[in-house]
């Protein structure tokens, strides 16, 4: 049956309010969107709208896929695709790229037309999704979604600022993206702020629960010699930039009270609208308070250069007092570490600020233009956002790669925990799945997920966390190509700006007499048109349904 006479069908079916079923056989991409568009359920040929196997007779595709240095080499010998291939009748091809070249790659596969039946793991970002979706290079999913996702559906309605964060000016919705439960805070934090419990013990102080004992912790650990060694070799906080520590700490002041999604702006508690925080006048505070930690020599005097892997080969000497990373029990392999929950700051406000916003990747999965089968694709990833599909993805198969304890939880077989060879614990996974090193569209929920943060330590400091964490998280923003565009200029070099001359008052280059001179140069490169646009999206994002 040839398209033309296909398409005049459907119309002549919708029209008399009749349901045509299509005949069995071929691809069947375009007749679907062109159906779902009327509002028909038209089948698709050879697919199977539920169940297994996705389709009935084998297909093939090709995905770009972002890989990190902790995954094999060849996705579709690992365990979960080569099983998953058999279940669903669909073999895939992915053409690996490291994640350190993926923007170039992905750049110019875009931009020279050479790019596959889709991205997986691919970062796209939001103005790409914009961009290539309004141009149809990205398959607009909201049809698709609707008809052939019933795992997604349920979960954007479950939570609709899902929905809105991935909803584009234009209203459609162009990725599946890589989303951590709101329930699941550790994952949300992600990198709380340790301090090390020996440290304390010796010492005879409490656990830090405001910025002034933080501060007397801090200063007490580099004052004493408490790992005996006759050296002064304690760092009482290290970690790889300076900013994660700003964003541990804002909310001790009461900024960034939309999370981590909002860096420079969020909503004033007293007139409940969006102020840009990083000029105000107490936040002048949060930066005076650091700055008196790395001048009097509390934080690692190498936290603006160090690299993350010569951090955490330092940090396996037990020096830091404190430090942000994952876990410390994985990354640095010292287990006297706990987190810390919400600090109080100097006027009372308390907020647990380092909160990701759960659609942490928007981008994580897009189909484009040139796949001949977009509803099988999106029953395909859409398996991955139910409990069924996610367990099997990071888990794997059970009395394989895991097993079931006497409670009911799920725990990975000694063979990948305690490896004979010798491998850890990411090297003997690496050859059963493949969502090591993050960017994976999915949907990650503690029961299954078995990375750094759910092991007990940060579980705790998720619970520690929970009672002054941000309540109103808001997922990125998105913007239309005018605003992109002023966003990719003028607001990119006052973000960089601002990013400078903080490191500058805190390093001590920069006296803080300079702060309004700073504050009026933010002002004048445009901050009031940044403020306008910021506005724009915000209205959008609150109406969006």
């Amino acid at each position: 049956m040839n398209n033309k006479r296909w398409i005049a069908m459907t119309a002549v079916a919708a029209l008399a309010g009749s349901l045509l079923t299509a005949c069995s056989g071929g691809g069947g991409g375009t007749d679907a969107a062109e159906a779902g568009k009327e509002g028909a359920q038209a089948e698709v040929p050879g697919l199977n709208k539920t169940g297994m196997p996705i389709v009935k007779e084998p297909i093939s595709l090709t995905f770009f896929t972002g890989k990190a240095a902790t995954n094999g080499n060849n996705f579709e010998e690992t365990l979960v695709w080569k099983e998953y291939a058999k279940q669903s009748n669909m073999n895939i091809t992915f053409q690996l790229v490291p994640f350190e070249n993926l923007t170039e790659k992905r750049n110019l596969a875009l931009a020279g037309g050479d790019y596959p039946d889709a991205f997986y793991s691919a970062r796209v970002p939001a103005s790409d999704l914009m961009k290539y979706g309004a141009q149809g290079t990205f398959v607009k999913l909201n049809d698709l979604i609707d008809q052939y996702a019933p795992n997604f559906k349920k979960l954007m309605e479950k939570h609709p600022d899902l929905k809105k964060g991935l909803t584009m000016p234009d209203g459609g919705i162009y990725s599946f993206p890589s989303f951590y439960s709101p329930e699941f805070l550790p994952m949300l934090i992600g990198t709380p702020l340790w301090v090390k419990k020996e440290f304390l013990d010796k010492l005879g102080m409490k656990e830090p629960t405001t910025t002034e004992e933080l501060y007397q912790y801090l200063k007490a650990v580099k004052q004493t010699d408490l790992n005996g060694n006759g050296q002064a070799d304690e760092i009482p906080y290290a970690g790889a930039g300076i900013n994660p520590l700003l964003e541990q700490l804002r909310g001790a002041w009461g900024f960034g009270n939309r999370g981590l999604g909002h860096k420079f702006v969020d909503v004033d508690p007293k007139t409940n609208e969006l102020r840009f925080f990083r000029t105000d006048p107490k936040y002048k505070e949060v930066i005076e308070y650091v700055r008196k930690l790395y001048t009097e020599g509390l934080i690692d005097k190498e936290i603006f250069t160090i690299k993350t892997s010569a951090l955490y080969s330092k940090g396996q000497k037990g020096v830091f007092g404190a430090t942000i990373n994952p876990n410390p029990t994985t990354q640095l392999n010292q287990t006297d570490y706990f987190g810390l929950g919400a600090l109080k700051g100097p006027h009372g406000d308390q907020l647990y600020s380092h909160v990701k916003v759960p659609a942490v990747w928007p981008g994580a999965f897009v189909i484009t233009d040139k796949n001949k089968h977009p509803e099988a694709t999106v029953r395909w990833i859409d398996h991955f956002f139910g409990d069924e599909g996610a367990t099997f993805y990071f888990m794997g198969i059970e009395g394989q790669t895991y097993k079931k304890t006497a409670d009911g939880k799920l725990e990975y077989v000694e063979e990948i925990t305690k490896n004979p060879n010798g491998l850890t614990m990411d090297q003997a996974l690496a050859k059963y799945i493949t969502w090591l090193g993050g960017s994976y569209p999915g949907y990650v929920q503690e029961k299954y997920f078995k990375g750094s943060e759910s092991l007990p330590e940060s579980v705790e400091t998720g619970k520690k966390a929970e009672p002054h964490a941000v309540k109103e998280l808001w997922n990125s923003f998105n913007f239309t190509e005018e605003e992109t565009e002023f966003r990719s200029t003028v607001g990119a070099d006052i973000e960089t700006y601002i990013g400078e001359m903080e490191a500058k008052f805190i390093t001590g280059s920069q006296p803080m007499s300079e702060w309004d001179k700073y504050v009026s140069t933010v002002q004048k490169m445009g901050q009031e048109q940044y403020m306008k646009t910021y506005n724009q999206a915000y209205e959008r994002y609150k109406n969006s349904k």
